[in-house]
């Protein structure tokens, strides 16, 4: 079974610098610390009212990724600007995803059936360009399917849902990660590569961590906040432990996905 990614998004460090207009805390110096800890790339999020990473943001995280041989992983809504940006930096990934104004945090996965006519063009010419694409969407089949014939080349799928029922204790936690088990299988079977992200912290990962077709974890938001408390590299380390020990439980033992759904 192949190593799991760990992706880490710094979207939230620029969040603390814009509170109070400073240059500081960088984002950038936490991208570079971040792979300095064990991640395998960096995520950013360039929204349209820009809240938290900047363009100048998405500028430099260009240039240190493609100088460390790191990917860099451009989160970024289905519009013109955002495409004319990603096709500016070339990031090695463009990873689409629904946006409204008036959300705190991505609420769902995007709807690749509904949106298929707008979405598609999209894909194409990012993918015309060397970029990889992917599409964040639920973990739903009929999505993954739609993802496909995009001509998407990775689903992240949203695993939001399933971290909060753990963390409520709610009962339909095992379904949702029963759906997220399906998904990935499902879209493995089309030739898609899986990765899956949002609301993941020490408690969830493992689970999610311990399914076989899932490649890469982009996580951030649990991350930089736990930094505050133990230190970003520390809080990077230990989430790359817990990973690594559920994909090699999960290896050694089939029924270990099983038995760590919280």
């Amino acid at each position: 079974m192949k190593r799991l990614r760990l992706g880490v998004n710094i979207d939230h460090v620029a969040t603390v610098r814009n509170a109070r207009g400073e240059g500081y805390p960088d984002p950038v110096r936490a991208a570079e610390m971040a792979l300095a800890a064990g991640a395998d790339g960096i995520t950013a999020h360039l929204r349209e009212d820009r809240r938290h990473i900047s363009d100048t943001d998405i500028e430099a995280l260009a240039v240190i990724c493609r100088r460390r041989g790191r990917p860099l992983n451009f989160e970024c809504a289905v519009t013109p600007e955002m495409e004319a940006i990603a096709l500016a930096h070339r990031p090695h990934a463009a990873c689409l995803v629904p946006e409204r104004r008036e959300e705190v945090t991505t609420e769902g996965g995007l709807d690749m059936i509904r949106g298929a006519n707008t979405i598609t063009p999209v894909v194409r010419r990012l993918a015309a360009a060397g970029i990889r694409v992917s599409a964040f969407i639920d973990a739903d089949d009929a999505q993954v399917t739609a993802a496909k014939a995009a001509g998407a080349h990775v689903v992240e799928l949203h695993t939001g849902a399933y971290c909060q029922a753990v963390r409520e204790r709610l009962p339909q936690a095992e379904a949702l990660l029963r759906n997220l088990r399906a998904a990935s299988a499902h879209a493995s079977e089309l030739g898609l590569e899986v990765h899956a992200g949002h609301g993941i912290d020490f408690e969830t990962v493992k689970p999610i961590a311990a399914i076989p077709e899932v490649v890469e974890l982009n996580i951030g938001h649990f991350l930089i906040g736990e930094a505050i408390f133990m230190g970003l590299g520390p809080a990077i380390q230990r989430m790359r432990g817990l990973m690594d020990e559920a994909r090699a439980a999960s290896h050694a033992d089939p029924a270990f996905d099983r038995a760590t759904q919280g």
